[in-house]
């Protein structure tokens, strides 16, 4: 009998990957991650504001913290519970969807690929408006190749927390394991920010984001590593060795590891100094600047973030089969 709910599982998390690479995220459609961002802003609006201590607002931040996980496990078990009890496939094909939302490679390529598009036919101006989509800190004064780094180090970066680490949440818990990873991401990218305002209040969020993604980004950077073996004009022995030295050098503690393996495979340098909200961030360097950063470095760096998911989910596969 046990058997059978993980078979259950295993279809519908496969289909959901497919889900999400043939249709993505479609713009008007109800997203889950907008609700949770929605109930996110409104516990920041009521909870960090007046006259706190720093204790008060870490508190309160905790508080968020804990109250937007049980709602997201709840209403998730709920509606997946729901779905399977009134018919297993309809539990599949909610479960589906869910695991399609949760995860992030067609939405991260197309975003990422409108930046290298705007470059090449129509302005600098363009392509920081595109890349300002997908990126935190402030565009209006990177160049060309700044516009382009920062484009491929958030595929790198979101290699793991878009796709390889709520794949192996999803696998590992379902959906509302799946779903409590996501808010615990979202929260961290709308209060996780070190500054007067989120320094104390977002600081339980950041560091439950940071315990979250401390193996995935680990296992995201073997995967990269072993898809640069793979494809043409990557270096996979590169992509090892940079990881290994300049993983450590980001300011993230997990975040430089898919990054470090990237710059290594594609013989680039990464990273450096930044400004957010208007306040320059100072950071190190990664990689090997082998070469000058190009346009093409944005789709390489998405073919990477590809092959990576597909061996990630050669052993599901490989599971079902045995199953079956």
């Amino acid at each position: 009998m046990q058997l059978i709910w993980i078979k259950y599982h295993l279809i519908a998390l496969l289909a959901g990957i497919l889900l999400d690479l043939i249709i993505g995220d479609p713009e008007h459609f109800p997203h889950p991650v907008r609700w949770m961002g929605r109930m996110i802003a409104d516990y920041e609006e009521r909870w960090n504001n007046g006259e706190l201590t720093d204790e008060e607002r870490f508190q309160r931040g905790r508080r968020m913290v804990i109250s937007v996980i049980l709602l997201t496990a709840v209403y998730s078990a709920v509606i997946l519970a729901a779905g399977y009890y009134i018919h297993p496939v309809l539990g599949m094909c909610i479960e589906a969807v869910i695991s399609a939302y949760m995860l992030a490679a067609r939405s991260l390529s197309k975003e990422s690929e409108m930046v290298r598009t705007a470059l090449e036919r129509g302005t600098l101006e363009d392509g920081r408006n595109a890349v300002a989509r997908i990126v935190g800190r402030d565009t209006a004064e990177l160049s060309e190749k700044g516009v382009i780094k920062a484009a491929v180090e958030t595929v790198a970066e979101n290699t793991s927390d878009g796709v390889i680490a709520p794949l192996l949440y999803l696998l590992a818990g379902g959906p509302v394991l799946g779903c409590i990873y996501k808010a615990v991401n979202t929260m961290d990218s709308m209060v996780g920010y070190k500054n007067e305002k989120y320094l104390w209040f977002g600081r339980a969020a950041a560091r439950l984001d940071d315990a979250a993604n401390y193996i995935p980004a680990r296992i995201t950077a073997v995967l990269i590593v072993i898809s640069a073996c793979i494809l043409r004009g990557c270096s996979g022995r590169r992509a090892a060795v940079i990881c290994r030295r300049d993983a450590g050098k980001s300011t993230s503690p997990n975040s430089g590891h898919p990054e470090a393996a990237v710059a290594g495979a594609l013989g680039i340098e990464l990273l450096g100094n930044a400004s957010y909200h208007g306040i320059p961030v100072c950071k190190p360097t990664i990689g090997d600047p082998l070469r000058d950063i190009e346009r093409k470095d944005i789709s390489r760096a998405n073919s990477l973030m590809f092959t990576a998911e597909g061996i990630a989910i050669l052993p599901v596969i490989a599971a079902l089969i045995f199953i079956m």
